[in-house]
């Protein structure tokens, strides 16, 4: 097939999308779809013509949609992940791989994402969300997290052990949204669960993999080569059940398609969800594609049956908007009847 990925993005996560981007595209090359590429800029401008401005050059960049069977868009965090670029390409009526423009935006939210996996019965760390115009107000009991409602890679996230550190943390998430959440620290073993939706819908959760790290998962850790991860995590049956069970529970909640990646707590009383990443880091080496390894899913695989599936997701969504039940066909014509008598 015909594949567009896209890559970058106008966010703090622009390095972590071009490494993805560039993963994915090579992959799909090596399972023989015709891939073209396309990088947005830090400042919004597509390099399908970067002397223009970010609109005229998201203009130059729309033969490129109109040419693909189906977009890759391997971008993460605000303006891309959150919904804007599926949206871009449900306009356009181009089949995209991963959620949907819906999906998208509530699991890039972690407040609301918290309200669906409530909703769902899954347990979440209490916390409250404040605006970033009352950082000065704001007085509690430390220790807490305190984290920018909406990005990702870990970003403007602090542990405050000290009352001291607490007006820092809060002007360090203000600095990637204008919403902060802050939540109880939970007590726990880190533990990653990705889900996918094949085509067909058949979802499925990867072994789970357990992050190991002495504080906070940082951004720093993330990317430093520093973390150490192991998949499958050493878990019981009924606790690989438990977690397996929450990340599709929590992927159907939300709506979500492609591949997604639900990060929780393993508690004594059971799985906290932490947060979801709707289109999680995608290199070989990142978590996601690891956990799919662990079930014997190649990395060039993976990327391949996410293209199938988001070229078959379109195709069941165009044909089920065309199924229109005889009774409603004939409800619309006695309307319509009516109608042209009034």
């Amino acid at each position: 097939m015909r594949v567009l990925v896209i890559g970058g993005g106008r966010n703090s996560e622009h390095e972590v999308s071009l490494a993805s981007a560039a993963a994915v595209s090579e992959a799909l090359r090596a399972t023989d779809h015709d891939v073209r590429t396309v990088t947005i800029g830090r400042d919004g401008v597509w390099d399908a013509a970067p002397d223009a401005s970010p609109a005229g050059s998201l203009a130059a960049a729309m033969p490129l949609l109109a040419w693909a069977d189906v977009v890759f868009p391997a971008v993460h965090g605000a303006l891309g992940e959150d919904g804007a670029l599926a949206a871009l390409c449900a306009l356009a009526d181009v089949p995209v791989v991963g959620s949907g423009p819906r999906a998208g935006a509530i699991g890039m939210d972690k407040h609301a994402t918290k309200l669906v996996a409530r909703d769902a019965g899954i347990a979440t760390a209490p916390g409250f969300v404040i605006s970033s115009s009352a950082i000065g107000d704001v007085e509690f009991e430390a220790p807490v997290v305190v984290k920018p409602v909406s990005a990702g890679s870990s970003y403007g996230v602090s542990l405050v052990r000290e009352p001291g550190e607490l007006l820092e943390a809060l002007r360090t998430a203000a600095r990637f949204d204008d919403r902060i959440l802050i939540e109880e620290v939970m007590q726990g073993r880190e533990i990653d669960v990705a889900v996918i939706r094949e085509a067909g819908g058949v979802r499925w959760a990867a072994p789970p993999l357990e992050i190991h790290a002495a504080g906070l998962f940082d951004t720093a850790m993330k990317y430093d080569g520093s973390a150490r991860f192991t998949v499958p995590a050493a878990l019981t049956a009924a606790e690989t059940g438990m977690l397996s069970r929450a990340a599709v529970t929590m992927f159907d909640a939300l709506g979500c398609a492609g591949v997604a990646r639900m990060d929780f707590f393993l508690a004594d009383a059971g799985p906290v969800l932490n947060e979801v990443n709707t289109m999680p880091g995608l290199t070989a080496a990142s978590q996601a594609p690891r956990m799919f390894a662990a079930a014997g899913v190649s990395y060039p695989e993976l990327m391949d049956r996410l293209v199938r599936a988001a070229v078959s997701t379109t195709g069941e969504l165009r044909s089920s908007s065309e199924r229109v039940p005889a009774s409603e066909t004939r409800r619309g014509a006695r309307a319509h009847a009516a109608g042209a008598r009034r």
